[in-house]
């Protein structure tokens, strides 16, 4: 009796005869450090922070980098944050993260925040133009 699988036909279900034939485990069935699966949670969380914080601290290195005159100035940057501004990131970005009115909230204050410092840079070369002349 032929087994019906992806390539002969079948709807891709493998059954407990086919696998144990194989020597496969199930699709399901991911292989795991622990066998605990509070440690298992743990171990993924600990590796996702970690992969996450590696990457936020190389965008925002490479985004200092490119918004300032040079490295001491985008050194400065990263360094002068206040244990206020830090605060102030951590509750926008879970304001952000919790809810869609978060999300819009804070991503219309970013926009309106943008929108002033582009403002205030057209004012300044405005009047240094003026000043030249």
């Amino acid at each position: 009796m032929a087994k019906h699988g992806p390539l002969n036909g079948g709807n891709g279900s493998a059954d407990k005869d086919t696998l144990a034939s194989t020597g496969a485990e199930s699709p399901s069935k991911l292989p795991l450090p622990s066998t605990n699966p509070a440690t298992n949670l743990l171990i993924a969380d600990i590796l996702l922070r970690g992969a996450s914080t590696l990457f936020r601290h190389s965008v925002e290195k490479r985004i200092a980098k490119a918004s300032s005159e040079n490295d001491d100035d985008a050194q400065e940057l990263l360094d002068g944050r206040t244990l206020l501004t830090s605060l102030g990131l951590y509750g926008a970005s879970k304001l952000a993260t919790r809810s869609v009115p978060g999300l819009l909230i804070v991503g219309g204050g970013l926009v309106v925040k943008t929108l002033y410092d582009r403002g205030k840079a057209r004012q300044r070369r405005l009047a240094q133009e003026e000043s030249e002349n």
